[in-house]
């Protein structure tokens, strides 16, 4: 009696789904459907958008035409058997995904959606879930005993259990074809190895940033964008790889968010390389405060003692003038008036602990003359 007929034959018997309710936002592959109001937009399903664990999607065909919304578990093709997962887009939306991600639309690339999961599948998806950690650990145990220098850092099964996707990271080429047949014989399915990188296993993990929340990269990030350290430079970052570093020792995808702010900053810059002569000397360029529009200069070019700040403007003066022949009087001039702009003021201020302190004197002189002085005016109200 297959699975299916089990459940038809007990009507009666409750089945104990588990708690698969659809939370919008509660994931990071989520995707915010901006075309829903369109008219038309809805009942464009021909091609749909199913995610499964981690950051795993796919373009699945509709070819029964069912009516599915974001968030709904359905049963599609896999190779072999099928596979479980859920709708994380629909309508309009998705075209525009794929013309993203440069994806022709062809039938016959994509596999199909065969129905909504039936409580039997849901009931054999959960169980393949609750393997995949004792899977996992065990897999672990058989790489180190034929002594493969990999790592392997998560598990998926496929919904209907019969394929297995085991994702490892590893710093040079490994011949896993003996623990594919391992691996085979211990957990009767089929094997495929999928290689990842140290962001995608910290992806995966999780963990606290240096910043105190959540890993980026666990929490929304789906795309690893390149990062190098010519983004720190354009961010007046010191190359210090223990801070520039991430949970998984590459640079940190942060390093990203604010490089084109900084870039769009310094275009209108002078080049910084060009030293300044003046009639008190040379000046040598030794960092600068992008957001503040001010050079920092010092007269010896291998120290960075006795730093001077220069405006940008004035910068671009002095450089107009050497071009020249001519020397600058001055590195700074006074009348610029400049340098109260940018005096370091305490942002903290308005936030201490004491503001809301009694102001007045508390010793004990102050408290006698002031019971003396109350006792004076009520005796003379008295009289």
């Amino acid at each position: 009696m297959t699975e299916n007929e089990e459940v038809q034959a007990h009507p009666d018997e409750e089945i104990k789904l588990p708690d698969l309710k659809y939370k919008p936002g509660n994931n990071k592959l989520d995707s915010y459907n901006w075309l829903d109001d369109l008219p038309g937009c809805k009942d464009d399903n021909e091609i749909i958008e199913i995610r499964f664990k981690n950051t795993r999607k796919g373009f699945y065909r509709n070819v029964n035409n069912l009516r599915l919304e974001i968030g709904d578990i359905v049963a599609v093709e896999a190779s072999p058997g099928h596979d479980i997962g859920r709708v994380s887009m629909v309508g309009c939306l998705v075209k525009q995904q794929m013309k993203e991600l440069k994806i022709i639309p062809s039938p016959d690339d994509f596999k199909k959606v065969y129905r909504k999961a039936k409580p039997a599948d849901i009931i054999k998806w959960e169980e393949a879930r609750m393997l995949e950690v004792p899977t996992m650990l065990r897999s672990r145990q058989i790489a180190e005993e034929l002594k493969l220098n990999m790592k392997i850092g998560d598990v998926e099964y496929q919904g209907d259990k019969t394929k297995a996707i085991f994702y490892y990271i590893a710093d040079e080429r490994v011949d896993f074809r003996q623990l594919i047949k391992v691996l085979a014989d211990e957990f009767k399915v089929r094997i495929e190895m999928r290689q990842i990188g140290a962001r995608q296993e910290a992806g995966r993990i999780g963990g606290i940033g240096a910043c105190g929340r959540e890993l980026c990269c666990a929490t929304y990030i789906t795309n690893f964008m390149s990062v190098t350290t010519t983004h720190a430079k354009y961010q007046e970052l010191s190359l210090n790889p223990q801070k520039l570093a991430g949970q998984c020792g590459k640079l940190k995808c942060c390093l990203n968010y604010e490089v084109d702010c900084y870039v769009d900053a310094q275009k209108s810059f002078p080049q910084k390389e060009i030293p300044l002569e003046t009639a008190e000397g040379t000046a040598y360029f030794q960092k600068m405060e992008v957001h503040k529009g001010i050079f920092w200069y010092s007269t010896d070019a291998h120290s960075t003692m006795n730093l001077v700040p220069v405006p940008v403007q004035r910068v671009k003066e002095i450089q107009a003038m050497n071009r020249k022949g001519l020397k600058a009087d001055k590195l700074v001039v006074a009348e610029q008036g400049w340098e109260g702009e940018h005096q370091s003021e305490d942002l903290l201020k308005e936030s201490s602990l004491h503001r809301f302190d009694d102001n007045e004197p508390k010793n004990r002189h102050h408290r006698h003359s002031r019971k003396k002085k109350n006792r004076r005016s009520h005796d003379k109200r008295n009289n």
